[in-house]
């Protein structure tokens, strides 16, 4: 039988007993974030055995593509060195949701294998899990296999689980025994032919998993509310046995793309030393195509990085056929001949997923050989000295600087006996991790999908020279309104080193792009903005337009904060470094080193400063040089910055001369008018100043300008004879107060002694309660103290109302708390329920607020009541 009848024959079977066939899942899966690739049959299913979906049929077969590249389902380091390891396979399965179980699954599954396709039964085994008495005599009550063919096997091999959380349990396995020729480890000392015996003699062929539990992120095992049935049989080891080849990849499945691989390289598969390099390239341009055309792009970030991984492990293993150019897509057409009868979206997206796939080629191929050279030089060094293992620094430089993933370093070692250090490689990761997370905004434009649209170089940078150019978009993304843009080359600044990514436009034949910002993705120059015109095709030439008026206002920026370097190092002293900065067209931001506030005559200073070196108009001179001679010449390097071994000066006369990669002026005159605006700490030991200049500067000169006139017409005085009215009019103002503040509280003595006089006597002691007109607590407290003063026997309550609330406070003479065990609090809590307040304080005042001011009157005229019920209350 071919692979494709092969296919056909078990979905037949299946569907002949009562299963819905259902189409694959996409191999990059959308809805379920655990997982980077699909990795199994049953993860479209995997809201069902959780109890959390349904689907309108209980018992399902398919045909699932699978990835398996990282994670715990992890086969990547044995692809291509045997005969049936794959990071791409099908998975054969079938499926019960509740329905039947153990019995009919395993039936099924022997009559199949033996009826059907008719593998000898004398080459075949069972395995179950060590505990599953009911699956063993299943086997032996249901089917015809051999007396002791059926094994028991601890929780590594006969215990099935999704992933470090999901659905999991109990399984059992069929195996074939294909014979002592095929075994892979007789070299191995030691080792015997067996199941799972780890050679190729014996391989599993199904697996019949019994999912009954769900494991959650603490480990623990939980019993789902019904038992299923998952299965899972390996297509492409299925198709080797009933194909009878020694390797999967002999099949009908693989050796178009062999062969085409043979026809590229003109290298025969049949060298044993360069086969691992066919079936893994095979293997991997497989893996490529169902992924691209499942919508996932290569990335430096989860799923795309896998694929990133994938296409450079095999790049390589082209460099060993000989292959110096990109000639993975052209391997693309064949996988779509031999597997788009199955999966016709593969022909749909034939054309992108090639584009896709050399373009990233492209990408990588430029720094493959550098790479692999400055391996061939680290690891001949390291054999020289008899040392074993890459030191992890190394293997991060290949990773950092040429893109290599640390498995292809590994393979790499491995092949001259050298091991790599992994945990050395993690440590410098993690070090690279904590520096990118200061750009972690940029993960959206990393993580998106790109379309290819041109071929060859990219974000080369022309703006230092040209706001305007021509250029090409070699990709782009639209994600709801937003696109992105990478061209051949550019004239937009990315956002580095403090200074704001252009703004400006991308216009071609039919659309017109406005670039609100520009920022760096890896080495890509990445324009982010919106269509105004157009959006559909944008291929083709483009014109590539910076806004002028916004570069020229951040280089005015720019240049400023080297002046105000220098400025600040004279005025305050040369401890001061910088510590970071923002630059836009709007304003600056300098951060520096200082140990204290800047006096206003110190900021002034600095000020003026920097205004003085604008007004003499200084040329501003940028030039490449290296590293040491930059150093040599005194230029400026900001601390902690890594510079390579060519580097951008900007040195502005014989004032200031720095390390910066910015866009920058060509003479101070530019500048126009440097204004500090304020001067705060930000840190301990770190100072900010803010600033503007040019249009900015000017407008904040106008608005003062406005403000002053301003005042002049309202205090009726010249801008010079200011600050002498203001002074006038806050002596003034304190008269003022003091007379109010006199009259208030002979107003308040009024009130009181009216309150008083208007007193009614309850047990024999005075009640006072009246309103008072006060214009916060303090005042109405004060006025409490003088009313308790004032009855020197008795009870006074004040209400008023201050904003939209009511204040009400209650006062007690000594004696009567000591004689009657009267308490403010009590009284003044009562009160306030009447206005539906509440509130309490200490026996001898005590206030209360409240929330309907049209009652404060009845409250107030409640108060005699209110202390002649607690003085009955307190009565034997």
């Amino acid at each position: 039988m071919t692979s494709s009848e092969i296919r056909k024959s078990f979905l037949d079977f299946f569907a002949a007993r009562g299963h819905k066939i259902v189409p694959s899942a996409p191999v990059a899966p959308l809805d379920d974030p655990t997982l980077l690739f699909t990795n199994a049959g049953m993860n479209q299913f995997k809201d069902v055995f959780l109890g959390t979906g349904t689907r309108p049929y209980r018992r399902a077969a398919d045909s699932q593509k699978c990835i398996r590249v990282s994670g715990k389902h992890n086969d990547l380091e044995e692809v291509g060195f045997d005969t049936y390891h794959h990071t791409f396979f099908e998975m054969l399965g079938n499926w019960s949701f509740g329905d039947y179980y153990k019995e009919e699954a395993i039936r099924w599954a022997w009559e199949l294998v033996t009826g059907v396709w008719g593998v000898p039964k004398q080459s075949l085994w069972a395995t179950v899990f060590r505990e599953d008495d009911e699956a063993e005599a299943l086997w032996k009550k249901v089917t015809d296999i051999g007396p002791g063919r059926v094994l028991r096997f601890a929780e590594k091999d006969n215990f099935w689980e999704m992933g470090e959380t999901g659905p999991c349990g109990p399984c059992s396995e069929i195996h074939i025994d294909r014979g002592e020729g095929y075994c892979d480890k007789k070299a191995v000392p030691g080792h015997v032919c067996a199941v799972n015996g780890g050679c190729a003699r014996y391989i599993e062929l199904w697996n019949l998993v019994f999912i009954q539990y769900n494991r959650d992120a603490s480990g623990a095992l939980n019993p789902l509310a019904s038992k299923h049935v998952d299965t899972g049989m390996g297509f492409e080891r299925a198709v080797a046995v009933l194909q009878n080849k020694a390797s999967n990849y002999e099949t009908d499945v693989f050796m178009p793309l062999i062969e085409a691989v043979g026809g590229l390289t003109g290298v025969s598969p049949e060298d044993p030393e360069r086969l691992p390099a066919f079936r893994v390239i095979a293997d991997h341009v497989r893996s490529l195509c169902f992924a691209v055309t499942d919508g996932a792009l290569p990335s430096n970030e989860g799923r795309g990085y896998v694929l990133r991984r994938l296409l450079r492990r095999a790049a390589r293993y082209g460099r060993t056929l000989g292959m110096t150019e990109p000639f993975m897509h052209k391997l693309a057409s064949v996988v779509v001949d031999t597997m788009a009868g199955a999966y016709p979206e593969l022909r749909t997206m034939a054309g992108h997923t090639a584009h896709v796939i050399k373009s990233e080629e492209e990408r990588f191929n430029e720094v493959l050989d550098r790479g692999i050279e400055i391996f061939e030089t680290v690891s001949s060094e390291l054999l020289k000295r008899g040392g074993k293992t890459v030191p992890g620094a190394e293997a991060f430089r290949l990773y950092d600087t040429f893109g290599f993933p640390l498995d292809l370093t590994q393979l790499m070692a491995r092949e001259k006996g050298l091991s790599v250090d992994a945990e050395g490689f993690e440590r410098e990761m993690e070090a690279q991790r904590c520096r990118a997370r200061e750009s972690h905004r940029f993960a959206a434009a990393d993580a998106c999908e790109w379309d290819e649209l041109s071929a060859g170089t990219h974000s080369e940078f022309v703006g230092y020279d040209a706001l305007e150019i021509d250029a090409r978009v070699r990709r782009i993304s639209r994600d709801g309104g937003t696109v992105r843009v990478v061209l051949d080359r550019t004239p937009f600044y990315a956002e580095s080193g403090g200074q704001s990514g252009d703004k400006g436009f991308i216009a071609g034949k039919n659309f017109r792009i406005r670039v609100d910002d520009t920022v760096r993705q890896g080495d890509a120059i990445v324009h982010v903005g919106a269509f105004e015109e157009g959006g559909g095709a944008c291929d083709g030439p483009v014109t590539a337009s910076v806004d002028r008026t916004g570069r020229m206002a951040t280089a005015r920026n720019h240049t400023s904060t080297h002046l105000l370097h220098k400025a600040l190092r004279e005025v305050l002293g040369p401890h001061v470094n910088q510590a970071g900065s923002a630059v836009d067209p709007g304003r600056l931001r300098f951060d520096f080193t200082h140990f204290e506030a800047m006096t206003a005559e110190q900021v002034d200073a600095a000020e003026e400063i920097v205004n003085a070196k604008v007004r003499e108009n200084l040329p501003v001179e940028k030039f490449t040089t290296t590293l040491a001679r930059a150093k040599e010449m005194g230029a400026t390097a900001l601390f902690g910055e890594k510079y390579g071994d060519e580097v951008r000066v900007v040195k502005i006369a014989d004032y200031s001369m720095e390390l910066c990669g910015g866009t920058h002026l060509d003479a101070t005159g530019q500048i126009g008018y440097f204004r500090i605006v304020r001067e705060e700490g930000v840190a301990a030991g770190v100072r900010r100043i803010e600033a503007v200049t040019g249009a900015a500067a000017d407008a904040l000169l106008r608005s003062e300008k406005r403000l002053l006139r301003g005042l002049e017409a309202s205090l009726k005085a010249p801008a010079a004879e200011l600050p002498k009215r203001v002074e006038s009019l806050q002596e003034e103002k304190k008269e003022l107060e003091r007379k109010l503040k006199k009259a208030q509280s002979s107003t308040a003595g009024s009130e009181i002694d009216s309150s008083v006089q208007n007193a009614v006597t309850v047990s024999g002691f005075k009640v006072a309660s009246s309103r008072a007109d006060v214009s916060d607590v303090e005042e109405l407290r004060a006025m409490g103290d003088k009313l308790r003063e004032k009855l020197k026997s008795g009870v006074g309550v004040l209400g008023a109302v201050i904003g939209e609330k009511v204040s009400i406070l209650c006062v007690v003479t000594d004696d009567l708390i000591k004689s009657k065990s009267l308490k403010a609090g009590d009284i003044v809590k009562k009160a306030a329920e009447i206005v539906g307040g509440s509130g309490g304080g200490k026996p001898h005042q005590a206030l209360a607020g409240g929330k309907d001011p049209s009652r404060l009157d009845e409250a107030i005229q409640s108060v005699p009541k209110i202390v002649e019920g607690i003085i009955q209350g307190m009565k034997p």
